[in-house]
C-alpha cells in the first residue's frame, strides 16, 4: 500500500510541478506581452487621432500630444522585447519607424502626406492585432498542452492507485478520489479560464500541491480580469484609473477598516479656458493636471497613495490621513506655478479671459484654479464608495466658495 501510494503521489506531484511551471510561464511572459499589445494599440489610436486633428486644424499643440503618446508606444515595444516576443517586437518596431517617418512628413507640411500616414497607421494596427491574435493562440496552445498533460496524469495516477487498491482496498479509494477530484477540478478551471471566465473558482481544498497550483491559476485569472477592466476603464487622455478602479479602491479600503483620506480635486474656470484656447490646450492642461497630482501623491504618500480620473476636470486622490496637508499643498503649489504658462501674456496681465458662462452671459473669468475637498474616511463613518463621493461633493462646494486655489479638509459630520 505504501509503495504504490507513494508512486502515485510522486508521479502526480511531478506532473503538477510541470503544470505549475507552465502557469508561471504564462504569468511572467504571456500576460506582459498581451498587456503591452493592448496598451500599444491604445497609444497608436490616440496618436492617429492627434495626427488627424493636426491635419485639419494645423495646431502645433497636437504635435506635442502626438509625441507624448509616441513615448508610450516605444515603451510598450521595449516591454515586448524583454518578455520573450523579440521577433514580433522587431517587426512592429520596423512598422512603427515607418509610421514615425510618415508622421514627420505630415507635421513638416509635405503634400499628400496624410494618405501615407493613414496607410502606415493601418498597416501598424493590423500588425498589432495580428500579433495579439497570434499570442492569444499561443496561450491557448499552451493551455491545451497542459490539459493533455493533466489528462495523462489523471489516468496514470488512477492506474497506479488501483494497483495499490488491490493491496489495501480500504485506503486506495480515498487517495484516488482525492487526487482525481482535485485534478478534474483543475482541468475544468483551465477550460473556464481559457474561455474568459476569470471569476471561476475551482474550490480545491488547501493543503497539497494541487491547491497551490489552483491558487496560481486563480491569481492568474484575477490578474487577467483586472488588466481587461483597467484597459477598458482607464482615461485615454491621462491614463489614470477610471470610475471602476476608483470604486474598487475605496471598497477595499473600507473593508480593511483603517482610516484614510479621500480627496476630490476640481478645476475652476476650466470650461471658459477650453472655449478660449481650444480643445488641444484644454486636453493638454487636463493631462498635465493628472501628471502633477500623480507626482505629488507619489512624492508625499509613496505606495500608500492612489490617483484616479473621474472624467473631465475631476480627479480623486486616496492617501493616508496624515499626508492630506502635504499632498494638497504640493498639488496646489505645483498647479499654480504651471497653469500660468498656458495663458498668453496679454491674458495674464488682465488676470484672466473674457467668455460666456453656462447661461450664455458674457463675463470675466480669472485664471484656472484647483479646489480640493478632503474627507477623512473609515468603515465606521461610511458604508460604501457612493456615500464617500456624496460627502466629498458637499465639501467641494464649500471649498469652491473661497476664491483661488485652495483645499478644505472635512469630516463626515461636516459633509452632513
Amino acid at each position: 500500500m505504501a509503495f504504490f501510494t507513494m508512486a502515485a503521489l510522486v508521479f502526480s506531484t511531478f506532473n503538477i510541478y510541470k503544470s505549475n511551471n507552465t502557469s508561471r510561464q504564462i504569468a511572467n511572459n504571456d500576460l506582459p506581452v498581451m498587456s503591452a499589445l493592448i496598451e500599444l494599440r491604445t497609444s497608436l489610436l490616440a496618436q492617429e487621432g492627434f495626427a488627424g486633428r493636426y491635419a485639419i486644424l494645423h495646431d502645433p499643440a497636437f504635435i506635442e500630444l502626438f509625441r507624448q503618446r509616441e513615448s508610450e508606444a516605444l515603451h510598450n515595444l521595449a516591454v515586448l522585447e524583454r518578455s520573450g516576443a523579440q521577433q514580433d517586437a522587431i517587426h512592429l518596431k520596423q512598422l512603427y519607424l515607418s509610421y514615425q517617418g510618415a508622421s514627420a512628413k505630415l507635421f513638416s507640411g509635405t503634400p499628400a502626406s496624410e494618405i501615407g500616414l493613414r496607410r502606415s497607421a493601418r498597416q501598424l494596427l493590423d500588425a498589432v492585432d495580428a500579433t495579439y491574435i497570434k499570442r492569444k493562440a499561443i496561450l491557448h496552445a499552451v493551455l491545451a498542452k497542459a490539459n493533455e498533460q493533466q489528462k495523462a496524469t489523471i489516468w496514470w495516477t488512477v492506474a497506479i492507485s488501483l494497483t495499490g487498491f488491490l493491496l489495501a482496498i480500504g485506503v486506495a479509494p480515498f487517495v484516488t478520489y482525492r487526487i482525481f477530484g482535485a485534478i478534474r477540478k483543475l482541468q475544468s478551471a483551465t477550460h473556464r479560464i481559457a474561455a474568459g471566465d476569470f471569476d471561476y473558482d475551482p474550490q480545491i481544498p488547501l493543503g497539497d500541491e494541487i491547491s497551490d497550483l489552483a491558487r496560481d491559476f486563480t491569481k492568474m485569472a484575477a490578474r487577467l480580469k483586472v488588466l481587461e477592466q483597467m484597459s477598458l476603464d482607464a482615461s485615454p487622455l491621462t491614463r489614470l484609473p477610471g470610475n471602476f478602479a476608483i470604486e474598487r479602491e475605496l471598497e477595499e479600503r473600507l473593508k480593511s477598516g483603517a482610516s484614510f483620506a479621500f480627496c476630490y480635486a476640481d478645476l475652476g474656470n476650466f470650461k471658459p479656458f477650453g472655449d478660449h484656447y481650444g480643445y488641444a490646450k484644454g486636453s493638454e492642461l487636463l493631462r498635465l493636471t493628472g501628471d502633477l497630482i500623480q507626482a505629488a501623491v507619489k512624492a508625499q504618500a509613496g505606495g500608500a497613495g492612489f490617483v484616479g480620473h473621474v472624467g473631465g476636470d475631476d480627479f480623486v486622490m486616496v492617501v493616508p490621513t496624515d499626508r492630506v496637508k502635504p499632498v494638497c499643498e504640493t498639488v496646489i503649489a505645483n498647479f499654480s506655478a504651471e497653469v500660468v504658462k498656458h495663458y498668453s501674456q496679454q491674458d495674464l496681465k488682465a488676470g484672466g479671459i473674457e467668455g460666456c458662462d453656462r447661461y450664455g452671459v458674457q463675463r470675466f473669468f480669472p485664471v484656472v484654479t484647483i479646489s480640493i475637498a478632503a474627507i477623512i474616511c473609515g468603515r465606521d463613518q461610511f458604508s460604501s464608495a457612493v456615500d464617500i463621493a456624496r460627502a466629498a461633493a458637499k465639501v467641494k462646494d464649500s471649498a469652491k466658495e473661497t476664491p483661488g486655489s485652495n483645499y478644505l479638509v472635512g469630516t463626515p459630520g461636516d459633509a452632513a
